[in-house]
C-alpha cells in the first residue's frame, strides 16, 4: 500500500513542492468549509425558516376557519403563494449538495401539521410545500430567498479566488527558491557526464553553502586529474630519453637474435608507457562536442579492419548527434575491438540509444570471462591471461579499464557480459546523453 502511494507522488522537486503547498490549502478550505459554512449558514437557515412556519401556520389556521380565499388575501403582502392542493403528488426533494435544502425540509415538517411533501428541487427560487388532506390540502409556494441564505456561494467563490491567488503567489516564490537547486543539480549532473558548466552559489544561505562546497569539490578534483596527468606525462618523457637513447645504439650493432629480442622488450615498453600516460591522461584535456555516433564508431572499425582485424559494424537505427569527447569514445572503442581481437577470431559492433544513454557493443566469439571475475577485470593492470588465450599476446591490463574510465566520465559505464550472437565476451560501453 505504502508503495502505491509513493509512486503516485510527483518525483520532481517542483511537483512535490506544489504538492506540499496545494494540499495544506484545500485541507484547510475544507475544514471551513464544513466548520463555518455548513454549520453557520445551516442555523441561519434554520432561523429563517422558523419564522416562516409561524406565518404558514397563521395561514393554514385562516384557511381552515375562513376559507382558502381569505388565506390568499392575508398571503399576499407576505410574499406567499397559497392555492388548493393540486393533483400531481408532491415529494421531498433536493439536490444532493443542497445542505440548506435539508434544514429547510426538517424544520418545515416539524413546525407544520400533515405536511405532505417539501419541494426545493423543481422549483430553483421557490419552495413548495403541501399540507393537511383531502378538500382542505393546500399548496403554499414560499420564495427562496425567505428561507436560506444566499451567501454561502458568494463566500466559497472568495475561497476558491483567494486559494487560487495565494497558491499561485506561493508557488511563485517557491519556484524562485528552488530555481538555485535545480542549477546546482543541473552542473552536479553536467560534471559527473564529464562536462563543466559555468555556475554561480545563488539562492539560500543553505543552498549558497551547498553551490560553494560543490564548486570546491569540483576544483579539487579537476587540480587533482591536471596535475596527476603532468606528473605521469613528465615520467613518460623522461623514460623515453633513455629508451630512444636504447634504441639508437641497439640500431647500431650487428643483428643477431640477441638484438631482435632487445629490440621487441624496447617496443613492448614503449608500448606500456603509451597505455599508461592514456590512462593517467583519460579525456581531461578533450572538450565535449556533438558528434555522430555512427560515423565515429565506422570510423574506428575502418582503422581497425585496416590492421588486419575481422570486424563487422551491425546496422542499427539513426542515432541522432550526442554530446561527449570523440577521441576518448574512440580510444575506448578502439581498447574493446583490440580486447576482442587479441583473444577471438572476430567481432561484431552495434549501436543502440535512448533518450537518456547512448549504447555501444562489442561482442566477439572468444572463451569469454567467467562472471565471478568481470569485475576484477575492469581493475586497472589486471590481467585474466589464464580466462582467455595467452598465445595471442598479452596486454599490459589497462584496455578495459580505460573504456570503463572513459564511461564513467561520460556518466555511464562499461558492463560486460555473454554475448548472445558469437557466445564470447559482449562490453556495452554505455554513455549518458
Amino acid at each position: 500500500m505504502a508503495f502505491r502511494i509513493r509512486s503516485l507522488l510527483p518525483r520532481s522537486l517542483y511537483g512535490r513542492a506544489a504538492l506540499i503547498l496545494i494540499v495544506p490549502i484545500v485541507t484547510i478550505q475544507l475544514l471551513v468549509s464544513v466548520a463555518f459554512i455548513q454549520r453557520h449558514f445551516e442555523g441561519v437557515t434554520e432561523q429563517m425558516t422558523s419564522s416562516i412556519v409561524l406565518e404558514l401556520r397563521l395561514l393554514q389556521q385562516t384557511a381552515s376557519v375562513q376559507g382558502v380565499d381569505a388565506a390568499r388575501a392575508m398571503a399576499e403582502p407576505l410574499d406567499v403563494r397559497i392555492e388548493p392542493a393540486g393533483t400531481v403528488p408532491v415529494r421531498d426533494l433536493r439536490d444532493l449538495w443542497d445542505f440548506s435544502g435539508r434544514v429547510v425540509q426538517r424544520v418545515l415538517r416539524d413546525g407544520l401539521d400533515d405536511v405532505q411533501g417539501v419541494d426545493v428541487q423543481t422549483y430553483r427560487r421557490e419552495v413548495l410545500v403541501r399540507f393537511g388532506t383531502g378538500p382542505a390540502a393546500l399548496d403554499v409556494r414560499i420564495n427562496r430567498a425567505r428561507v436560506s441564505a444566499s451567501n454561502p456561494h458568494q463566500l466559497l467563490v472568495l475561497m476558491v479566488f483567494a486559494s487560487i491567488l495565494l497558491t499561485v503567489i506561493a508557488y511563485a516564490f517557491l519556484r524562485n527558491q528552488l530555481r538555485p537547486i535545480k542549477r546546482l543539480a543541473d552542473a552536479a549532473e553536467a560534471f559527473g557526464k564529464g562536462r563543466t558548466v559555468p555556475y554561480r552559489p545563488r539562492g539560500a544561505s543553505e543552498v549558497r553553502a551547498a553551490g560553494s562546497a560543490f564548486l570546491a569539490m569540483r576544483a579539487r578534483i579537476e587540480r587533482q586529474i591536471e596535475q596527476r596527468t603532468l606528473m605521469l606525462s613528465g615520467v613518460s618523457h623522461d623514460l623515453r630519453t633513455p629508451l630512444t637513447r636504447m634504441r639508437l645504439e641497439l640500431s647500431m650493432l650487428d643483428p643477431s637474435p640477441e638484438v631482435d629480442a632487445l629490440l621487441q622488450d624496447l617496443s613492448d615498453m614503449e608500448r606500456m608507457l603509451d597505455a599508461f600516460l592514456a590512462f593517467a591522461r583519460g579525456d581531461t584535456m578533450e572538450q565535449p562536442v556533438s558528434v555522430d555516433p555512427f560515423a565515429l564508431i565506422s570510423g574506428v572499425v575502418a582503422r581497425a579492419r585496416r590492421a588486419g582485424l575481422r570486424v563487422e559494424l551491425r546496422p542499427g537505427p539513426i542515432c541522432p548527434p550526442v554530446q561527449m569527447r570523440p577521441d576518448s569514445v574512440a580510444r575506448a572503442v578502439e581498447n574493446l575491438i583490440n580486447n576482442a581481437g587479441r583473444h577471438a577470431d572476430c567481432c561484431e559492433v552495434s549501436l543502440s540509444w535512448t533518450d537518456a544513454f547512448l549504447t555501444i557493443t562489442v561482442e566477439d566469439d572468444g572463451p569469454g570471462i567467467a562472471a565471478d571475475r568481470r569485475d576484477e577485470a575492469l581493475r586497472p593492470f589486471t590481467r585474466l591471461d589464464s580466462a582467455r588465450n595467452p598465445n595471442r599476446g598479452g596486454g599490459v591490463g589497462l584496455g578495459l579499464s580505460i573504456a570503463a574510465e572513459v564511461a564513467r566520465s561520460h556518466g555511464g559505464t562499461l558492463r560486460l557480459g555473454d554475448g548472445p550472437t558469437l557466445g564470447g565476451l559482449k562490453a556495452d560501453l554505455v554513455l549518458a546523453r
